[in-house]
Parts: structure tokens; sequence; C-alpha cells
């Protein structure tokens, strides 16, 4: 059963699943992950994405980043039908519309800053590759760290790369699953206002996996997951409201 939107956006929507369901084959028969997800999230919208360990929320989002296939359902992002590409496909789509921030980083460790950041435009054909991830780096505080590897930065550091490797293409659509996870109070919070910041500049749609109640209210909208189902869908106080829409 769907859950009505507390979004109060309208137009076409960056995400629209229906009926999304996942499971996963184990010896002692198939696991259900995701139990028949409907939802539309509008372009532009923060959205926190909370509940329980195993209640499917980094799954969902493995199916909207096309990282992974639903068993059944429909999964629209940026126009696209997801079902219908191939996995070449779907790199192209990644690469076009979306950037991922992991907890743990995911960083190449033998390629330098900026040859981590540069790595999506790069695969883009882009001449300026590398120009463009270098002032990615810069807007993340690292002008100073382009030629560092990811071991000789810190936890922080190595966040910020990621970050920079996500935004630098300007992507449509932001995923972050616990990105500060790993890192101390002080570390995370210059990550997180950094997140929101970009995100915001290059008006893109943001959908934040974390465990932090506060974080989440700082989203303006919550989505909350429960043993593979959404159970709530609410605007929070930091919603835009329609006099600041307007």
């Amino acid at each position: 059963m769907a859950i009505p939107s507390s979004s109060g956006t309208s137009g076409a929507p960056m995400l629209a699943l229906q009926d999304v369901h996942l499971e996963l084959k184990s010896a002692a028969g198939p696991v259900h992950i995701l139990k028949g997800i409907t939802v539309e999230i509008q372009a532009g919208e923060r959205v926190g994405l909370v509940g329980p360990s195993g209640s499917g929320k980094s799954s969902l989002m493995m199916l909207v980043g096309g990282l992974e296939r639903p068993t059944r359902g429909s999964i629209r992002v940026a126009g696209q039908d997801l079902s219908r590409l191939d996995e070449d496909g779907l790199a192209r789509f990644r690469r076009d519309n979306v950037g991922i921030v992991f907890q743990n980083f995911h960083l190449v460790p033998t390629m330098t800053a900026l040859e981590n950041a540069a790595l999506p435009i790069e695969f883009a054909g882009r001449a300026d590759a590398f120009e463009r991830a270098a002032e990615g780096l810069k807007a993340v505080g690292l002008g100073h760290r382009l030629e560092h590897y990811p071991g000789q930065l810190s936890g922080g550091e190595q966040q910020r790369v990621a970050l920079a490797r996500a935004l630098v293409a300007e992507p449509r659509l932001v995923l972050a699953d616990e990105p500060t996870g790993n890192l101390d109070g002080g570390t995370g919070e210059m990550v997180i206002e950094l997140l929101f910041d970009l995100a915001q500049k290059q008006g893109s749609t943001l959908v934040l996996i974390t465990h932090d109640p506060a974080l989440a209210e700082r989203c303006g909208r919550i989505l909350r997951m429960g043993d593979g189902r959404l159970v709530e869908d609410r605007a929070t106080a930091s919603a835009p409201t329609l006099a600041a829409a307007q």
C-alpha cells in the first residue's frame, strides 16, 4: 500500500518506485528484503531514509542507483525506466545521473585524490576531467591534497575526496549511505555541511541514509522503513514552506 507523500511538491518526480520487491536466495530459501515499496521523490528534495538495521535502507539505495535489480516492480529515475537498461546502459545511467557516497569511502588506493575524484567525468570522456576534479577537491577544502593517496589521508579527508567524486559531475541524484558512520562527530558534521551545501548549490536531489534522528530532521522529508516496507513518510520542520517555494 502506498503512503501519501508529505513532500508538498509537484511535477515529474526524480524517483518513482511502484510496488518494488527484492528477494535474495539463501540456503534456507528466499529472503524477502523489500516488500512492495511505492514512493515518489521530487527533483530537488532532501530526503532522510531511516529505520533499524536490516530494514532494507541500503538495498533500496542500491536499486535506485542501478546497482541491483528488483525481483519485481518498476523503478524510474530521472525519467528512465531502469528495467529497460542492460548493464552497459545502467553504467551510463549512473555516470550521467547519480553520485553515490558510501560509509567506507571506496576510494581506489593506488590513485591520488585527484585521480579518484576525476573518475566519473573521465569515464564520460570529458577532456577537462582533471581540471574539474581539482575544482571539486578545492570546494571540499582539499586543494592542497591533490597528489596524496588515500593511505596518506585521514578518514575525514578520504570521505571528502569521496564527496568530491560523487558531486564533480553535478549529478541529478545524490545517494549517501551513512556518510559519517566512520567519522568522529566534528569531522562528520563538516562532511554533512559540505554534502548539504554542494547538493543545494547544484540543485541535486539528495537521499541520505542515516541512523541519526537529528540529522534526518535536517532533511525536508523523512522516509522510515521497517521490515522491508515504508512505514512512515512525513515532512520535517526543515521542509520548505509554500511561500518559500514561490
